[in-house]
């Protein structure tokens, strides 16, 4: 964060300095020492393997010894070809591991190993066997690591772990409370992506966990399954979803209507950042009951957060004590951080 771009090559030896993202960490760090950089495993496309490795306490105890080798005590393997890393070169770079298991119990990518009988209680071993380790290190090192998860949102995906328990090895539990519904549901009916309550009137509402797909319920099933409201965070998507070739409906606006396919995005169908949605032709509606924005022109509807809907968020995570908020991702925000700074707005309360 120097604006200094790292050596390639250079004398090798056995031990090389830190480059690459790592060590723009550690400048970022140097410059605000009161940052804390937390590294995720996992996600959604790099999942595979968790049920495996969280399936006997041996494996466990493998798979969290070699993120803290890796990640906390900074032992990188040695590339010759550009000069970096070795033992210890990465050492202080982050303050925690955040674990994003998508998903215990299934409902992930196709490919990733899956026990259906025993992932629920594995989850929780596994976070305890990091709690452990990192306390351990930590002792060692004079510091408390951090140790987070991202956890998916609906009801069908809370059931399948064990709130009251995992929760005990945490410092918080980022909700990913987004894309409840989207282009993969292809032929619609369109839907909110990231509404805050349930709306009786969404053909989704009529089955059991459709009805769970709101940041309400997942917060209010967390806590009741005995969750510390201290610990939750909202997530706060910075794009929308979206499809087109959609019936404007007797209301004409588009919403709970028939689609054709997902709507067209810069990146890909379906998905679009908030820097381009803001200015993109069509009407933009906040629903009053799910405290949610769309956007219709006529044939494409966008679901996605304003400032209005983010400020809804943000009263509903005062109202309810939580820990707090965040986003996903930063650089789908407007060039002048419009939603970020929004978000930022709790830290007055």
């Amino acid at each position: 964060m120097d604006g200094k771009g790292d050596v390639w090559g250079a004398e090798n030896g056995k031990t090389g300095p830190l480059k690459g993202n790592f060590n723009q960490f550690k400048k970022l760090k140097a410059k605000y020492p009161n940052l804390k950089v937390v590294i995720s495993l996992g996600g959604w496309t790099w999942s595979k393997w968790f049920s495996k490795a969280a399936s006997t306490d041996a494996l466990r105890k493998q798979l969290v010894s070699s993120c803290i080798n890796l990640y906390i005590k900074g032992n990188l393997p040695f590339d010759a070809g550009s000069n970096a890393g070795g033992p210890g070169t990465a050492a202080g770079v982050f303050d925690g591991i955040d674990i994003d298991w998508e998903f215990p119990g299934g409902g992930g990518q196709p490919y990733n190993t899956v026990d259906t009988k025993n992932d629920k209680h594995n989850y929780t071993l596994l976070l305890a066997e990091f709690r452990k380790q990192l306390d351990d290190q930590g002792a060692i090192d004079g510091k408390r690591y951090l140790l987070t998860v991202a956890i998916g949102s609906g009801g069908d995906k809370i059931e399948n772990t064990e709130p009251a328990q995992y929760s005990k090895s945490l410092d918080w539990i980022n909700i990913m409370s987004y894309d409840f519904h989207g282009g993969w549901e292809a032929q619609g009916p369109t839907d909110f992506q990231s509404n805050l309550y349930l709306d009786p009137n969404s053909p989704n509402a009529k089955s059991t966990y459709g009805a769970t797909y709101n940041v309400d319920s997942a917060v209010q099933t967390l806590l009741k399954a005995g969750t510390p409201a201290s610990k939750l965070n909202v997530g706060i998507p910075l794009y929308g979803r979206g499809w087109t070739g959609v019936a404007a409906g007797s209301k004409g606006d588009g919403l709970y209507q028939t689609a054709s396919k997902p709507a067209p995005g810069k990146y890909e169908e379906g998905i679009e950042d908030y820097k381009l949605l803001k200015d993109r032709a069509g009407t933009v509606r906040e629903h009053p009951v799910t405290m949610q924005a769309w956007k219709y022109d006529g044939t494409t509807f966008w679901s996605y957060d304003t400032p209005t809907t983010i400020r809804a968020k943000l009263d509903y995570i005062r109202k309810n004590n939580l820990g707090g908020a965040f986003s996903w991702e930063l650089d789908g925000d407007a060039t002048n951080a419009e939603l970020t700074n929004v978000i930022g707005e709790l830290n007055g309360k």
